[in-house]
């Protein structure tokens, strides 16, 4: 119970982040993660003849989590600034003779960078996986509300009819940019950092480059063209990359919200008892998904910020904004996976009333197709023409709170070549929805035909 954070929280962690990710950024995940790249790196050496095999194989075997005293880990991190020397000294320790070849020729950067990479790999599958889901539901959601008209606004004000699947796909099409995103992202920032105190591998000779990219390949991961210790676009990358994910959930979220109020009544997140209750209005529903989406975009945003400004680094080694990036890089991944879990919620389940849809979409009494109503006249009337009597057709639907049928009806330059089955097509909202259809066809078969 002494946690003080939301992501650490007993009543808030699960809200704003899943238990999957926080495993991923925990301490004993980042020092394990240590630990690993420690080991790969002796393993790396002996293959390379730098150090005795004998001395790899030892230090694969004692240097173990279980291990690792932690109190007296984190009163020496605090102490240094950085937890690798303070665990290189228990390694030593676990390794007894072998102990003197543990960290050879290495630097504190890179055992922690490249323990941070290990990280953002697994985090970034979390995240492919969690996106892919959200595409399924979201394909499915647009199939189903392919032809459910609706209003579609613009500034808030009603514009012209669209299908709710229409809006769907338009959600669905962002998570396949961002999903490609994702696959073409991995390949710059899954690369290895090891060049040593200055980044020029000058401590291991000729050997400097063997090692680095038998150290890649003994982790699974690229090898850059350069040394990274300054050069932080591709972390900076990666929670941009998640801002964009939040920034989309935001906007659907936004959307959401905005359609779960009573005014609108056109969408529900998923019931569940107690769920978005209010401790004194016992009527409410309140879309709490959307609400911790939007909080998660905002967050995220952020750090996308402190990211870009932690690029900024003097020289071969930086004097400060590293510690940014740790701030900023697992609480981006937390948040996103959080948000990412709300949305598959809150889509998985949704409430679509086409009802109410249908019924907002009526509200205008036929002004939303004045548009459809104009066009549809001009062929017989001449485009001008058919504009004013429209036009004249609208004030009367004002002026008499009827409806754009019942006021192109009474006008009998409309009448004598339009009768009322007529009249009535043409000002029906559901009978112009333009491409909508089409579109998320092709929305919903070209996510398909995209790769996870």
């Amino acid at each position: 119970m002494g946690s003080s954070t939301l992501l650490d929280s007993v009543l808030f962690r699960n809200a704003f982040s899943t238990p999957a990710m926080r495993a991923v950024f925990s301490d004993r995940a980042l020092v394990q993660r240590c630990i690993d790249v420690e080991i790969a790196l002796a393993q790396a050496q002996s293959q390379c003849g730098v150090i005795p095999a004998e001395a790899a194989q030892t230090i694969a075997q004692e240097a173990r989590l279980d291990r690792v005293d932690f109190n007296r880990l984190g009163q020496e991190t605090e102490l240094v600034g950085y937890p690798i020397l303070p665990l290189v000294h228990q390694l030593v320790e676990m390794a007894g003779e072998a102990g003197r070849y543990i960290h050879w020729g290495a630097t504190t950067q890179d055992i922690l960078d490249t323990a941070n990479v290990l990280q953002v790999r697994q985090a970034l599958d979390i995240v492919r996986d969690d996106i892919q889901s959200l595409r399924q539901i979201l394909a499915d959601l647009a199939v189903r509300h392919r032809d459910t008209p609706m209003a579609g606004r613009t500034h808030l004000q009603q514009a012209l009819p669209v299908t709710f699947g229409y809006k769907v796909a338009i959600w669905l099409a962002m998570f396949d940019r961002h999903q490609e995103r994702l696959h073409q992202l991995r390949q710059r920032v899954e690369v290895v950092s090891f060049g040593g105190a200055a980044g020029t591998l000058a401590s291991l000779g000729e050997q400097g480059l063997h090692i680095q990219q038998a150290l890649a390949e003994g982790l699974g991961l690229g090898v850059p063209v350069t040394t990274w210790h300054v050069a932080r676009d591709g972390f900076a990358e990666t929670v941009n990359l998640l801002a964009l994910i939040t920034g989309s959930l935001g906007k659907i979220a936004l959307d959401m919200v905005i359609m779960c109020s009573s005014e609108f009544g056109e969408l529900y997140e998923p019931f569940v008892p107690g769920r978005g209750a209010s401790s004194t209005m016992p009527q409410k529903r309140n879309p709490i998904s959307s609400e911790l989406m939007l909080a998660a975009a905002k967050a995220v945003r952020q750090h996308a910020g402190l990211m870009v400004d932690a690029m900024v680094q003097d020289f071969e080694r930086a004097t400060g904004p590293w510690y940014a990036e740790w701030i900023a890089l697992p609480e981006s991944f937390l948040y996103t996976a959080g948000a990412l879990h709300q949305a598959q919620f809150a889509l998985g389940g949704l409430t679509v009333d086409a009802q109410r849809m249908r019924q907002n979409l009526g509200m205008s009494r036929g002004l939303i197709v004045a548009e459809a109503v104009m066009m549809r006249l001009a062929p017989t009337l001449g485009r001008q023409a058919a504009h004013d009597l429209v036009y004249e057709a609208c004030r009367t639907v004002h002026a008499q709170n009827c409806s754009l049928a019942e006021a192109l009806s009474s006008m009998p330059a409309v009448a004598q070549h339009f009768d009322a089955d007529a009249i009535q097509q043409m000002t029906d909202p559901a009978n112009y929805l333009g491409l909508a259809p089409q579109m998320v066809d092709r929305a919903v078969l070209h996510s398909a035909n995209i790769s996870a």
